[in-house]
């Protein structure tokens, strides 16, 4: 398998790949986010998976298929990840009893050849009624921290979510049906490498 870098700090994107039998390495991008408000919010979250990509890709001089992925939370607007505990809490009550869209943009560049795949998947999550002493409660746990929209579905986050509609990857930060079809046109098949490893 070729060697993969990923664009990301994520402690959930790192124990995503380490599930489907991925060998990677981390380098992270630190590059400052900025949106052109003229884009849509798919183009945004695209264009923000590719940017980090091409941040750690141009630094590489092994041949390696380097990731970058970023995920955000709709609901009207973009909900990014709270600053405050007001903030949170305000994410928080906006989600309530209400369906959102999780959006995730993945992009992957070939170093050798500099050629650039970039795609989206959208997850639409359900949130059932709760109330302030339930959000106080969470908030005081810690786990909204980084996280965009003030939640973590594959934490104490789960008991908020109603329904989910589509990839509940893609909610935890790595849509992992998406991500292996983009690496299947860079002749990289997760499957078939797992069973020649195990063989």
């Amino acid at each position: 398998m070729k060697k993969i870098i990923l664009a990301s700090q994520s402690p959930r994107r790192r124990e995503l790949l380490k599930q489907i039998g991925v060998s990677f390495e981390v380098i992270p991008s630190y590059m400052k986010e900025t949106i052109d408000p003229k884009e849509t919010i798919t183009e945004k979250i695209e264009m923000l998976a590719l940017e980090k990509a091409i941040d750690v890709a141009k630094e590489i001089t092994e041949e390696a298929l380097v990731i970058g992925a970023d995920t955000v939370v709709v609901l009207d607007k973009i909900l990014g990840k709270p600053s405050s505990q007001q903030e949170a809490r305000n994410m928080l009550q906006s989600l309530a009893g209400k369906t959102h869209q999780v959006i995730s943009g993945i992009s992957i560049i070939d170093t050798k050849t500099q050629r650039q795949c970039t795609a989206h998947q959208v997850t639409y999550v359900k949130m059932r009624e709760y109330g302030v002493e339930e959000i106080n409660n969470y908030i005081a746990s810690g786990e909204c921290w980084d996280k965009a929209g003030s939640y973590a579905i594959q934490g104490l986050g789960a008991l908020f979510v109603e329904e989910i509609k589509g990839d509940y990857f893609n909610v935890v930060g790595l849509p992992l049906g998406l991500l292996n079809n983009l690496l299947k046109t860079f002749g990289v098949n997760i499957l078939a490498s797992f069973i020649q490893e195990e063989s």
